[in-house]
This record gives structure tokens, C-alpha cells and sequence, in this order.
């Protein structure tokens, strides 16, 4: 049924750790790598991979997924599907208490749900926001999601970075985007929260009271905060460091070699998987609500030389708006209109009315961007300039970056990774349908509206037959295609790196240390 379970989403060992079978040892402290500061550590109102990297070692969802992206117990120890597909039934584990010794229960699942998740996670407002009709409570350690129609994707979409489960009674009557609890977080999770130094380090314990026996084995998480690239690659590789969960693409040999360190690759990693580096549109702003001139970017940017000279060659140029790690919905060769052709550019650009002028530029648009993609912006700048468009590069943090482009709309075009997750209905159609246009961090960027595109969406989520699913997919892709209020450039690979004597990290899953332990 869950053609995904097939997906290539299991790790890919580029050196190989002893591969001896050991016990598991109590105790240690394991260093990790974050790229950014977090800015806050509630994974339930935002998709950003730097928020999850570190907070979702503090919370729990209703199930996790393993490497092949099987849906296993976490909060809910089993479950039950009736009436056709249309109700779920969760029964929890039992002494499943919150960090504050509070016990959970089932009203802080429908809380979360309801008032956090289905309003402010982009991704799973998107999908299961359209499908629950209601969710219900009938005892603490039972909670009953009922949908207004079968919906496949659901269990797929109910793990930690996709549905993490916050404390009601900390967070009812309160805004969770401004609460303070936020920098003081209180989970389920196997690790507590010690310490928060803003952009130096957030500080776990170990959680002796986890509702899973005998996890977690390590006594202390810090997650050290290193924007650099180079800088963490040598935090590894001195030993001041022991886990970097994606490691910059120009170092991936050098690692490789050190036999102290092994290596692996996946497309996923914390926030989300599956990624495609994305060029959005305004489409509210002229003149990129012109598809020619949307188009003529799309024809005069060298995504190959993006993959060659940024990503090092790891990862594949985008060949449809869903990755190609979704076999099943993929469609190969829906942007192969869109061939490398700066004459082709030229002439589009000249249809628009947009003649260069005396210094040969023909018009000037802003680039909004994470810092982390400048090298990416100064690639698209460089082949713009070639056509007559000026490119001005402008790299905001996460808070500054999600007010311009989400709340404010002030941008002509950003770079977005947008993570297709292990199923289109949560991770691709926040990106198209017209409800998710709004202030939601990472979810319409562009604005697009296509009323088709919206009923096929729709259609996908109301079968659990995939060949069906298929089929509106790939009609999805072609319309956007056609309408272009993205350029889908390179699909990215995950590439982690961690300290061999380490063994059980979870690169997959956003508990990446639940299972971590620090071998003699």
C-alpha cells in the first residue's frame, strides 16, 4: 500500500564504521554540530531544519518512522484503523509523563493539533489540515482522529518533525509563536533541557524518567552552534565535535579519508527530506508575474554549474517539481522544456518589452536568501547578468527572511530548500495549493493560485491507490510546469558525519541520539 516504504531514503555508508555487535554502553557526552542558532526550540511552528536539529531530541509524536519510513510506536504504543479509512485510533504508552513531571494525555495531542499545528507547521497544515473533521478524546491515554475522507499519507505525516506534541497546560490561552516557553521548552522527549546560550549552545540531560526502558544510553547533548563550514568540518575532525548532520559538500573527501570518522548519506536529515533548492517568484510583482520573463530565468540559469561548483557534484539537477525520491508521484522530464539557453533567455526577455538598456541591463530584481545559499545566489547572479538582469543578493537571518517573504511579501524572487518529506500531500502541495498562502513560514511562497492544481491536490488525498495518486501528480507537475512560479533547481542529498566510537545515531529520524551510545 505505502509504495514510499521502497523509497532510497536508507542510509548510504561511504566509510564503513567495526562492524562488530556490541551492547549498548550508559553514559557520555556527544557534541553536535548545529549550522544556526535555533532562535527558539518549538519544532511545532516551523519546518526550518535548524529548529528541529536540535529540539526535537526534547519532544515525541504520535509514532516515528524507521530507514525505510515504516510507521513504528513512539507516544502511541499501537493503533487502529476503521470505518474505511476514515478513523484512527491511537492507544499511548504508559507513563508518558512531560520534563515538568506533568502526565500526558490525550487533550494535549487534540491542543496541539488544533491550536499549534494545524495553524502554524506548514506542512501539516497543508495536508492533514484539509482531511480531520475531528479529534477526539474519549480517555486520557486514547486520542480518535476522525477524517472527512480516507487519507493514506496519515501516519507517514504524525512523526516529530512533521507532528510534534507540546504540553497543553503550558501552552493553552498563550500565542505559541511568542510564548516563553518556547526558549525553555518542556517535552516528552529523551533529553531535557539544560542550558540555552543564545548562538553559542543549547544544553541537554539525559531524561531518566523516558517512557521507553532503558533509552536514552548517552547522559548529555550539546549542540554547538558553527556557522562556518569550515569551522565545523574542523571541530570533527579534531575531536572537539562528534556528530555534524550535514556536512558541507567541498569537504565530503577529506572526511572520507579520516578513519576516525564514518560517513553516510540520505535524503533525509532533521526538518524534513527529500529536498529540492528552489527558486520562487513573487507573483504579485512585475515583471515576474510575466511567465516569459519567469521562463527566461529558468533558461539562463546553469543548474549544472550550481551541482558542480556548490554542491560538488552531490545531489541531481531537479527534472520535475517532485523529487525524484518519490518515485512513484515523480515525473522525469517535466522541465526539460527549459534546456540551458541564453539566446532562448534573450528573446523571451525581448517579448516582455524588456530591452537592455545603455549599459545592458534590462531590468534589476532582489534575491532573498539564507546566508547558507550565497554561493548558490552569486551562480544565479552570474548567469542573469549574462541576459541583462541585475541581481541583487540580499542574505537575511531566519526571523528577517520569513517576515519578507511570508508576512510582508517584500521580495521579487528567494532560494528556499523545500523538503518533499516522505509523501507530496505534506512536504509538495504547501507549496501550490492557494489556502496556504499567508504568513506560514515556508509554505506558498509564490503565491501561486490554480484552481485545477487545487482540486488535484485534493483528489491525491482522498485515495490510498497509488496509481491514482500518480496520475494527479503528474498532472500537478505539468500545470506547474506550464505556469513555472518556481524554477526547481538541484535536489540535495544529505551527507553526515559522526565520531566513529559512536554507534546508534538515527541521521533519518529528528531523535537522531535517542538511540546514540559512546562505545569503550
Amino acid at each position: 500500500m505505502f509504495f514510499y516504504r521502497l523509497l532510497a531514503c536508507a542510509l548510504l555508508p561511504l566509510v564503513a564504521s567495526v562492524a562488530t555487535a556490541q551492547t549498548p554502553v550508559r553514559g557520555g557526552t556527544a557534541v553536535i554540530v548545529v549550522q544556526a542558532d535555533p532562535g527558539h526550540l518549538n519544532p511545532g511552528i516551523s519546518t526550518g531544519s535548524h529548529v528541529h536539529a536540535v529540539a526535537d531530541s526534547l519532544y515525541n509524536a504520535l509514532i516515528e518512522l524507521d530507514r525505510d519510513l515504516k510507521p513504528q510506536p513512539d507516544l502511541a504504543q499501537r493503533w487502529t484503523i476503521s470505518e474505511r479509512g476514515t478513523v484512527y485510533t491511537f492507544k499511548f504508552a504508559p507513563n508518558v509523563k512531560w520534563h515538568d513531571g506533568t502526565p500526558f494525555s490525550s487533550a494535549d495531542v487534540k491542543f496541539t493539533f488544533e491550536e499549534v499545528l494545524l495553524k502554524h507547521h506548514a506542512r501539516t497544515k497543508a495536508g492533514i489540515g484539509a482531511v480531520i473533521a475531528s479529534i477526539e478524546t474519549p480517555a486520557p491515554d486514547t486520542v480518535v482522529f476522525k477524517l472527512r475522507k480516507p487519507y493514506g499519507a496519515l501516519l507517514q505525516l504524525l512523526n516529530v518533525t512533521e507532528a510534534p506534541i507540546l504540553p497543553r497546560h503550558l501552552y493553552e490561552g498563550k500565542d505559541p509563536l511568542t510564548n516563553p516557553v518556547n526558549a525553555k521548552p518542556v517535552g516528552t522527549g529523551p533529553f531535557k533541557l539544560e542550558s540555552y546560550r543564545t548562538d553559542q549552545q543549547v544544553t541537554m540531560v539525559r531524561n531518566a524518567d523516558y517512557f521507553k526502558p532503558g533509552l536514552p544510553y548517552l547522559d548529555r547533548l550539546v549542540f554547538r552552534v558553527i556557522p562556518d563550514a569550515g569551522a565545523q568540518t574542523l571541530a570533527l575532525m579534531t575531536g572537539e565535535a562528534d556528530y555534524l548532520g550535514l556536512v558541507n559538500a567541498a569537504d565530503v573527501e577529506r572526511l572520507r579519508a579520516n578513519s576516525d570518522l564514518t560517513l553516510a548519506q540520505t535524503a533525509f536529515g532533521t526538518g524534513g527530506g527529500n529536498c529540492i533548492t528552489t527558486l520562487s517568484f513573487n507573483l504579485d510583482r512585475k515583471p515576474l508575474a510575466d511567465l516569459r520573463v519567469r521562463q527566461a530565468i529558468a533558461h539562463a540559469i546553469d543548474r549544472e554549474q550550481i551541482l558542480r561548483d556548490v554542491q560538488f557534484g552531490i545531489g541531481r539537477v531537479a527534472s520535475a517539481p517532485i523529487s525524484s525520491g518519490l518515485p512513484w508521484a515523480h515525473a522525469p522530464g517535466a522541465l526539460s522544456r527549459y534546456a540551458l539557453s541564453t539566446q532562448r533567455a534573450a528573446e523571451l526577455l525581448d517579448a516582455a518589452g524588456l530591452a537592455p538598456g545603455a549599459d545592458g541591463v534590462r531590468m534589476t530584481i532582489d534575491l532573498t536568501h539564507f546566508p547558507t545559499f550565497n554561493r548558490i545566489g552569486e551562480v544565479i547572479r552570474g548567469n542573469l547578468a549574462k541576459v541583462g538582469i541585475r541581481v541583487v543578493q540580499k542574505p537575511l537571518d531566519r526571523a528577517a527572511f520569513i517576515e519578507a517573504v511570508f508576512a510582508k511579501r517584500a521580495f521579487d524572487a528567494n532560494i528556499i530548500s523545500y523538503c518533499n518529506g516522505a509523501d507530496p500531500d505534506s512536504g509538495v502541495r504547501r507549496m501550490y495549493v492557494s489556502d496556504n498562502i499567508g504568513a506560514v513560514p515556508f509554505s506558498n511562497a509564490a503565491a501561486y493560485r490554480n484552481p485545477e492544481v487545487d482540486k488535484l491536490f485534493a483528489m491525491a488525498a482522498e485515495t490510498d491507490d497509488y496509481a491514482e495518486r500518480s496520475r494527479h501528480y503528474v498532472a500537478v507537475q505539468k500545470l506547474v510546469a506550464d505556469d513555472l512560479p518556481y524554477w526547481w533547481m538541484v535536489e540535495t542529498v544529505v551527507t553526515t558525519a559522526w565520531r566513529s566510537r559512536f554507534r546508534g545515531w538515527q541521521p533519518w529520524s529528528g531523535q537522531v541520539a535517542e538511540r546514540a551510545w559512546m562505545s569503550p
